[in-house]
């Protein structure tokens, strides 16, 4: 029976979520139930497109791209794949109808990972960050709004903003671990060997103005959204600030994290500012 395939893929897509991110899972709990499944199965999808150029060095990684880019082709096509993360993505997918574009933008940066290890100007920074992080907020915003598109396009820059501040957080935090492993640098105009506080204070307002745009829209998000999307930012906030107080020389030479403590006193202030109706 069908319906026996589609409950194990659902199943998957929500293991992937608590295997690779603790702190995402945390946040996806805080959703409401009607929409929390549809997330797991967005991050299942985007997570293993990000682990092919990422994590698996002993195999032919271009290979395995295409493969998988085949398999997201025929999934969409078709409504069905024996993938069980890209059969529950494609039944988001159709369910909120997403946008092709979103999901090609973001297959399109996973691929510039393949081959691509600087980016030297603005504009390809601004574009692989719309690829791997602006539309990956979009596919959630459609899920959150539940496919209105009065309300998605309201909120639409604000979900890019948010999802580029996340983004430049994981690339401030992953410093080390980007440059000396997979040898790629993001940040344009920003030698890494060479990181002083100024350059790190430059990225950190940049970052600090996406946080700002994306929590105003935060507070206009459906009741069932609002506050897993407000722990995420809180979270995130948090990670920033430690690598905001923490010498330039020492984010390059180690992964900064956020305590488990750390986080759960942040996420029981987040639920008391969501009940008191302050977010």
């Amino acid at each position: 029976m069908k319906e026996i395939f589609d409950s194990v893929s659902l199943i998957c897509s929500k293991t992937v979520t608590k295997s690779y991110s603790t702190s995402f899972s945390t946040a996806t709990q805080m959703l409401a139930p009607s929409i929390r499944q549809d997330i797991h199965n967005i991050y299942g999808f985007v997570r293993f497109a990000d682990e092919i150029v990422d994590s698996f060095h002993d195999y032919d990684k271009k290979v395995l791209f295409e493969r998988f880019e085949q398999d997201l082709k025929n999934a969409l096509e078709d409504k069905i794949s024996l993938n069980p993360i890209l059969n529950s993505f494609q039944h988001t997918y159709h369910k909120y109808g997403i946008d092709k574009h979103l999901v090609d933008a973001f297959m399109k940066s996973m691929r510039l990972d393949l081959t691509k290890s600087d980016y030297l100007t603005d504009a390809e920074y601004k574009e692989y960050i719309y690829g791997s992080a602006d539309v990956v907020g979009l596919m959630c915003l459609t899920v959150f709004v539940k496919g209105d598109r009065e309300k998605y396009d309201e909120l639409k820059e604000c979900a890019m903003s948010l999802g580029s501040a996340f983004q430049k957080v994981n690339f401030l935090r992953d410093l080390k671990a980007d440059f000396e492993e997979l040898s790629r640098t993001y940040f344009p105009n920003t030698n890494l060997n060479e990181l002083d506080e100024n350059s790190k204070q430059k990225i950190i307002q940049e970052i600090e103005a996406d946080f700002a745009k994306g929590l105003a829209g935060i507070c206009k998000l459906p009741v069932e959204a609002k506050f897993g999307v407000y722990t995420a930012y809180r979270y995130y906030k948090k990670l920033l600030s430690k690598l905001k107080s923490t010498p330039s020389m020492d984010i390059k030479n180690a992964r900064i994290r956020v305590p488990n403590y750390v986080k759960a006193s942040l996420l029981a202030r987040s639920y008391v500012k969501y009940r008191l109706n302050l977010i």
